[in-house]
């Protein structure tokens, strides 16, 4: 009985020490690979989201290697960004490792050129929401208007957010996107999507979360305090935390 009293004793105290702890950080891959353009705002682009983490209680690692894409190693993390990513930058292994993961309530950030990537592989562009056409040759300052302004991405953001960027055009755009955000085409020039030009939006896909920015081609993107919580935003709702 004395043997047996201990070990209940024993349990409990287990037992309470565990819900002492602190639940573990859920934790992000940031994935900036190119095949095609590379662009020089990832570096700032990656010290920027480890910031968020540290500051907001997220974990961040990051990888310009495609062989990360593995069940194993995929299922650690509640979302994967592609930063500016371009070109054709998995395989078709490690695409299926990225769907089944997606399909497993997993979360996807999309920044920039995450639209200039795998145009070939056509989940991927029903999950990242659209593909890049081109870009107007100079950056511009442009009139962003929120048309969702509850979600995390764009709460707080100015109804009329005006600012400076490379404004993507897009050859096809999914359906069914969430809109959060559309530029206004008479605020700069050649921009080719008409009154419906989307910037950022989100959507649930094949089980997962994905969210998109077409914002964030320039270094002082990534020091602005609107796009930070624009971003930070984004990330929280692919990662699923509650608001």
């Amino acid at each position: 009985m004395v043997l047996v009293a201990v070990f209940i004793f024993l349990t409990a105290f287990n037992c309470g020490d565990a819900a002492l702890r602190p639940a573990p950080s859920p934790k992000v891959l940031v994935f900036s690979k190119t095949a095609a353009f590379r662009h020089g705002s990832i570096a700032a682009g990656i010290k920027a989201i480890q910031k968020l983490g540290a500051d907001n209680s997220f974990d961040v690692d990051t990888t310009t290697e495609s062989k990360k894409f593995t069940p194993s190693i995929l299922k650690q993390y509640a979302a994967v960004i592609f930063l500016s990513t371009s070109g054709d930058v998995l395989n078709n292994d490690q695409q299926q490792a990225f769907e089944n993961y997606i399909r497993s309530s997993g979360g996807f950030v999309g920044v920039h050129s995450a639209t200039d990537t795998e145009y070939d592989w056509p989940w991927y562009g029903n999950l990242v929401g659209a593909y890049f056409k081109n870009h107007p040759f100079f950056q511009q300052e442009a009139i962003l208007n929120i048309v969702d302004a509850n979600h995390p991405a764009t709460k707080g953001l100015p109804a009329q957010w005006r600012r400076k960027d490379e404004w993507y055009n897009f050859k096809w755009i999914a359906q069914g996107l969430k809109v959060l955000i559309k530029i206004d085409e008479a605020s700069y020039k050649d921009g080719q999507n008409g009154a419906d030009h989307p910037m950022a939006w989100y959507h649930e896909y094949d089980g997962g979360r994905a969210f998109y920015t077409a914002l964030g081609h320039t270094n002082e993107s990534y020091a602005e305090p609107l796009f930070l919580q624009h971003l930070l935003g984004g990330i929280k709702y692919a990662i699923g935390k509650k608001q």
